[in-house]
């Protein structure tokens, strides 16, 4: 049976993770290193750097890789853009399978870990008042998405939802941490208690339901969740939607 060799970054929060682990055959992958930084401010000066580390930890170098998966947001608009180039150019230079997994489901993946196929609600903090948010069961053998990521009040995001939570996670969880005990009746968990997001999208992304294939690397985006603040300034400024300055000018 085939091995083959994944690395994972995940920079959609304040913790930026990666991990590389081995796959054999079509199983999950097994995380043999990983490295994780926190400071959103760091994450572009680190970002190579811990890649290099988790590759160094199992002695193998980009062009020994088979594929990338990568965080998929919502979240960071910086931060995300910062992960995505450097998957991107990796998978560029050497032709590697690309795949993303929404960073909000290897939030809850990291909780289910202990508590198993149980509804997880995760949150990240999107400012204003906001979170990122989305609900999931996370089975051995499949990912069932009660609530897909969207951006709401945590408040709002409770009422909407199908199920109670067994238990709330992420920084949008703990920033807002009345709400999600009301909700759940459990304390919210910080990203910090749970495992690194990069190492649990390597046990994610060959789930069904889980992730998507990326086909074209050069154009792909992640799910950022919401415009980055220039260009919501810009728009609320002009009016009108900001030009894509990948799309040919008429």
């Amino acid at each position: 049976m085939s091995v083959t060799t994944w690395l994972a970054i995940d920079t959609a929060t304040d913790i930026a993770s990666v991990a590389v682990g081995r796959r054999q055959g079509a199983g999950p992958v097994a995380s043999d290193s990983g490295a994780h930084v926190q400071g959103a401010r760091r994450h572009a000066a680190e970002i190579v750097r811990l890649i290099d580390f988790a590759l160094g930890r199992i002695g193998v170098a980009a062009r020994d890789l088979d594929g990338i998966v990568v965080g998929d947001g919502p979240g960071s608009f910086t931060g995300l853009r910062i992960g995505w180039a450097a998957a991107k150019g990796l998978a560029q230079e050497t032709g590697l399978e690309f795949v993303a997994v929404p960073s909000l489901l290897a939030a809850a993946a990291g909780a289910a870990v202990r508590l198993g196929a149980v509804p997880i609600a995760a949150c990240f903090d999107a400012l204003r008042g906001d979170v990122y948010g989305a609900l999931y069961v996370v089975h051995p053998d499949r990912v069932e998405t009660l609530v897909p990521p969207t951006t709401t009040t945590l408040d709002a995001f409770a009422r909407a939802s199908p199920v109670v939570p067994a238990l709330v996670v992420g920084d949008g969880a703990t920033r807002y941490s009345d709400a999600a005990l009301k909700w759940s009746g459990m304390p919210a968990v910080p990203l910090g208690s749970l495992p690194p997001l990069a190492t649990m999208l390597l046990s994610l992304f060959s789930r069904p339901g889980a992730a998507r294939v990326i086909e074209d690397v050069l154009t792909a985006e992640p799910v950022y969740g919401r415009p980055a603040e220039a260009q919501a300034k810009w728009e609320a400024r002009h009016g009108r939607p900001l030009p894509d300055s990948s799309r040919p000018a008429r």
